[in-house]
């Protein structure tokens, strides 16, 4: 059986609509082989219905060795991933497209530019992730000097990122969500003032009373909070004590329960890549996204 030709390859919701978009934008179906979660299943049953262009979806635990195999052309959701290093390193794929993961891309950007270290961003990588990171890098170098790599991105990279790596031999193009715009049907009435919810808490980058502080703030009386996908159930419960505050759980990306707005949104966030993804989301409509910083509490500000 011959080798057949792309694959996206996805870890989270955001590289899911990445996938979608890239499938629509070259007017062809994609094979998904995406990460077994309730997230991913749930954002992919969603897209289907929109009529997204996918073929074969496959859930997969680890590495999916079998189905990569078979493919030439990887669409590959998080590149600084270990397993990607590995099984790029392995496998050798004759063409890579990469997506985005969230606002991860600059750092990737400049990791494809030689500018800093094949390593992901604050994090202490060890043993085989570290090994094989020259190999990967020297794959997609000689696949870039052959033309052969692209970066499918919704982000604007900054200063000379884009000419740096199209000078490089990677091609370079940008999304606005059109799919995602175009397919998505009317959103639901949630109100004008939208909180977005934030897993910082959850990963230890904001004390929670100074996060409930932020929601406060934002709120200002009244708004749907939409919960992030990796909140936990003590973080959700402390923002439901807030007045005036509604939770409104979706199971799905903000960017498709929020695409099909037809009123004006006042929507606030903490620093994240939906600063980057909801004003391209809902352009045309008036909205406006806020991205926020929450004050340190008086305890913290006086140590």
């Amino acid at each position: 059986m011959g080798r057949e030709d792309v694959l996206a390859w996805v870890e989270s919701p955001l590289q899911l609509i990445g996938a979608a978009e890239w499938a629509a934008a070259h007017r062809t179906a994609v094979p998904v082989a995406g990460r077994l979660t309730a997230q991913i299943s749930a954002t992919a049953d969603e897209m289907l219905a929109r009529g997204a262009a996918f073929g074969e979806l496959a859930p997969y635990l680890g590495i999916p060795w079998s189905l990569l195999a078979r493919h030439d052309h990887w669409l590959v959701g998080d590149g600084f991933s270990g397993q990607f290093r590995l099984a790029a390193a392995v496998l050798r794929p004759r063409r890579i497209t990469f997506l985005d993961d969230g606002g991860l891309a600059v750092a990737f950007a400049d990791t494809l530019l030689g500018r800093r270290p094949y390593a992901r961003p604050h994090v202490d990588e060890r043993g085989l992730t570290t090994m094989v990171a020259p190999l990967a890098a020297e794959l997609v170098h000689r696949r870039a000097a052959a033309r052969r790599v692209s970066v499918f991105t919704a982000f604007d990279l900054g200063g000379d990122r884009f000419d740096a790596l199209a000078d490089r031999g990677f091609g370079i193009r940008r999304h606005d969500f059109s799919w995602t715009r175009a397919t998505a049907p009317a959103a639901p009435e949630l109100g004008p003032r939208i909180v977005l919810g934030s897993a910082l808490p959850v990963d230890g980058r904001m004390m929670l009373v100074d996060y409930l502080r932020w929601v406060r703030d934002a709120t200002a009386g009244a708004a749907v909070y939409l919960p992030h996908r990796r909140e936990s159930q003590e973080q959700l419960d402390a923002v439901a004590t807030l007045p005036g505050v509604r939770i409104h759980t979706t199971g799905l990306p903000v960017e498709l329960v929020l695409a099909g707005a037809r009123e004006a949104l006042d929507v606030h966030t903490l620093p994240s890549s939906t600063a980057t993804t909801l004003p391209l989301v809902l352009a045309g409509t008036g909205a406006v996204v806020r991205t926020g910083a929450a004050r340190p509490s008086a305890r913290r500000a006086a140590a």
